[in-house]
């Protein structure tokens, strides 16, 4: 976490993520030209950034595009907000729901974080459902072939529409799969509000792609959604969810335990 601090004590690099989080996705002509930078100052700067995990990248063609990422707030959070007095903490813990929260001004959501294991164990809790329903509570089935159906359990409720596919299956490397259906019995068995679950019918299937990168003993997890249209319910939803979640299966792969419920 040191790495962390040292970044954001820098008043430019806490620039450059104000303007990401105001407009994520931008490419680094865009960076430099928003902040009237200098290329190599703003490259020198996204490079601590990214060293320290607050900034991550998506390859789109020929286009490198930077993200702000939630996980070493979330991880700063975690160990000091259950600890300390939360008004002593409110800076944080804003700071932590802005970034995990606010609706992306790209329609995607773009999610990092390092994980003490094996790329094989982290495939496997990717796709084992005696893993899924731990840090989920969800169960995931498939063969995790290219163009295999998913089947998807959570609280009794089942979806296995025939367009719920794998999009691509990279053992150990990449996993990339459609997103569920949204149906009525979803929303009353979840609790969720009939209107939400109206919009999110009535939206483009998303996608799901979880890139695995070895890195030293850990192993780099990325995860993108992306798919949605401009102002996506599912994307506000999944903005919220995948911290959370992402957050479980780490604890769980690294200790055996997931996340307490509601933490």
């Amino acid at each position: 976490m040191d790495e962390v601090f040292k970044a954001l004590a820098d008043p430019s690099r806490r620039r450059l993520l104000d303007s990401l989080n105001e407009r994520n996705g931008q490419t680094l002509r865009e960076l430099c030209s928003g902040l009237a930078m200098a290329r190599q100052s703003v490259s020198k700067h996204l490079a601590v950034l990214e060293a320290a995990n607050l900034v991550g990248t998506v390859r789109r063609g020929r286009e490198k595009l930077h993200y702000v990422n939630a996980e070493p707030i979330n991880a700063i959070a975690e160990r000091w907000i259950s600890q300390y007095h939360r008004e002593r903490v409110r800076a944080l813990a804003d700071l932590k729901t802005a970034l995990e929260s606010e609706p992306m001004s790209k329609p995607e959501f773009l999610y990092t974080t390092y994980i003490n294991t094996s790329p094989e164990r982290l495939w496997q809790a990717l796709t084992d459902p005696a893993f899924t329903i731990r840090y989920w509570g969800a169960v995931l089935e498939s063969e995790w072939t290219t163009g295999a159906t998913v089947s998807w359990e959570q609280n009794g409720w089942k979806s296995a529409d025939p367009e719920q596919v794998v999009l691509e299956a990279d053992p150990y490397r990449r996993l990339s799969y459609t997103w569920h259906t949204f149906t009525p019995d979803f929303a009353e068995i979840m609790g969720i509000e009939a209107e939400f679950v109206e919009r999110a019918a009535a939206e483009p299937r998303s996608k799901v792609t979880f890139d695995l990168e070895p890195a030293g003993e850990l192993v780099k997890l990325t995860v993108c959604h992306n798919g949605f249209e401009a102002d996506s319910a599912v994307l506000e939803a999944v903005s919220e969810g995948w911290p959370h979640i992402l957050s479980s299966l780490k604890t769980l792969v690294e200790t055996g335990e997931p996340l307490p419920d509601g933490e």
